[in-house]
């Protein structure tokens, strides 16, 4: 499992190239893209020797690179950049040739996840030790989006996820409930115009829209640990996800959203909603009241 560049050429190991030179198969998950790449190093294998393995393809193709090692050959898989398996084709490749009583041999090199975070300066809090949760690409429908933000908004580890620019805006949005938490937006790692930024949930999207040029490219997002609660006794962690939920959802499905996410009793949270809506009026409170 061969990790590649994630935009800077110069990101790739002395291990790496050897092995894509010397493997009797490279599976990936563009044979033009790869041979491309391959090319920038200089070296040009022949387009039979290139397998690919994507993710329309990648439970079929398993088998055939099963059947070559067993025949004896060394097959090495690269990803079109980073890390095989961490949001990209690999996973279920690896799985297969596990399954099949085969080694499969990590060769680490460049991931968005671990260079986001060795320059966010993510800090534990109280007790936490500074550990992370990768939730990768959220739910694209508002709804389902705003549950999985009321789900780590107590989380006491810094949570890393992945955007696309089409959609970066609508996360920061999505966000923006969080509050003063600190959140890292790190856009187009490794490449020329290369942004990293640490800035308040509330003030994402407006970090977003001062200039044309941020919401371009791919991002990053860490999302900074949540602050130890001083008191839970007023289920503070609770009401914090019913609000979440109520900034997209009916009042009756994110109250039943938070009791799942909380474990909060239900009836509860629904007099906490009303009595939300009623201290807002001005604010639109959904139409299954």
């Amino acid at each position: 499992m061969v990790a590649t560049p994630i935009g800077n050429l110069a990101d790739i190991t002395l291990r790496a190239l050897h092995l894509l030179q010397a493997a009797d198969t490279v599976a990936c998950e563009d044979t033009r893209h790869t041979q491309q790449l391959l090319r920038a190093y200089g070296i040009d294998r022949p387009g039979a020797t290139l397998l690919a393995v994507h993710q329309h393809n990648e439970a079929e193709a398993a088998q055939t690179v099963v059947a070559r090692l067993r025949d004896g050959q060394r097959v090495a898989y690269a990803s079109d950049a980073g890390t095989p398996a961490v949001s990209d084709p690999g996973a279920r490749l690896a799985a297969a040739v596990r399954a099949a009583g085969l080694p499969v041999v990590p060769l680490p090199g460049a991931s968005s996840v671990t260079a986001a975070l060795s320059a966010a300066g993510v800090v534990g809090q109280g007790h936490d030790t500074g550990g992370f949760v990768f939730a990768g690409f959220l739910p694209t429908k508002a709804g389902e989006r705003a549950a999985a933000v009321a789900a780590l908004a107590g989380e006491s580890r810094a949570v890393v996820l992945l955007e696309a620019p089409h959609r970066i805006e609508a996360l920061a949005q999505a966000l923006a409930p969080l509050g003063d938490r600190p959140v890292t937006l790190a856009r187009e790692i490794t490449k020329q115009f290369e942004e990293i930024a640490t800035v308040a949930a509330s003030g994402a999207a407006a970090w977003l829209a001062a200039g044309p040029q941020r919401a371009r490219g791919e991002f990053v997002v860490v999302v900074h640990p949540a602050p130890p609660a001083a008191d839970d006794a007023d289920g503070g962690d609770a009401v914090r996800v019913l609000q979440l939920l109520m900034a997209e959802l009916p009042l009756k499905t994110a109250v039943r959203l938070a009791a799942e996410i909380t474990g909060a009793p239900r009836n509860g949270l629904y007099d906490r909603a009303l009595a939300l809506r009623r201290a807002a009026p001005d604010e639109d409170g959904g139409a299954d009241a």
